[in-house]
C-alpha cells in the first residue's frame, strides 16, 4: 500500500560538505516499507537542471563482513542457499547491523551465532558501498585473525548454514576461479591477499 507524498527539502547538507554535484530531492514516495525491504521513488532535480521524475532508491540497515582465519591459518567459510539466484555459495560470514550496534559489534556477533568461532583479534578492513546508484547502505569489512571455535552455532529459523575450514591456498585458487557469488566478499578477500604480508605484521 503506498503511502502519502510528502516534500522534501533540497539536499542542501551534501551541498555544504563540498558535494557540489548532489542532487536537489523535489519530492519522495515510499512504496513499500517492509523489516528486509524498503523502496521509495524519488523526484529529484541534477545540478544541470534536468528533473528526473521518478528516481527508484532501496533502503537497506549497514551490513558486515569478517574474513576470519584461525590460528591454524584456516579461513573460516559458510555454505548457504541464495534463493534470488537459485545457487548455493560459499561466502565469508556476513549479516546485518542491528539497531543501536557498532560495526565491528555486530560482525562479531554475526561470526559467532553462524559459525560458533570467536575472539582473536579484529580490525577494521574497510568499508563499501554495495550500489550507491540505488542503495542507501555500506557494508563494513573486517579481519579477524587468530579465532578459534568457542560454541556451537546459534541460528535463526530461516537459517541453514555449514561451516567450512579452507586452507590459505585454497582460498586464494577459489578467489582466482570466480567460486565465490558475492561481489562485496571479493573485495575484502583480495584486500587482504594484497596487503597480507603488512596485515601479518
Amino acid at each position: 500500500m503506498k503511502e502519502e507524498k510528502r516534500c522534501v527539502a533540497p539536499n542542501e547538507k551534501a551541498r555544504e560538505e563540498g558535494n557540489d554535484m548532489a542532487w536537489q530531492v523535489l519530492d519522495r514516495e515510499y512504496l513499500i516499507r517492509k523489516q528486509w525491504l524498503t523502496a521509495r521513488c524519488d523526484k529529484v532535480r541534477l545540478p544541470t537542471g534536468v528533473v528526473v521524475d521518478e528516481y527508484y532508491v532501496l533502503e537497506y540497515p549497514e551490513w558486515v563482513n569478517t574474513v576470519a582465519i584461525t590460528r591454524e591459518g584456516d579461513f573460516v567459510l559458510v555454505r548457504q542457499y541464495r534463493h534470488a539466484l537459485g545457487v548455493t555459495a560459499m561466502e565469508i560470514c556476513a549479516g546485518v547491523m542491528e539497531q543501536g550496534e557498532e560495526p565491528m559489534q555486530a560482525a562479531q556477533r554475526e561470526l559467532l551465532e553462524e559459525t560458533g568461532y570467536g575472539n582473536g583479534t579484529w580490525r577494521p578492513l574497510m568499508t563499501i558501498a554495495p550500489n550507491p546508484g540505488t542503495m542507501t547502505n555500506r557494508c563494513h569489512c573486517f579481519l579477524a585473525t587468530d579465532v578459534e571455535k568457542v560454541s556451537g552455532q546459534h541460528l535463526d529459523a530461516t537459517e541453514d548454514i555449514q561451516v567450512h575450514l579452507v586452507s590459505r591456498d585454497e582460498m586464494l585458487r577459489m578467489l582466482k576461479n570466480n567460486e565465490l557469488y558475492q561481489a562485496m566478499m571479493y573485495a575484502p578477500l583480495w584486500k587482504y591477499f594484497a596487503l597480507e604480508d603488512e596485515l601479518k605484521g
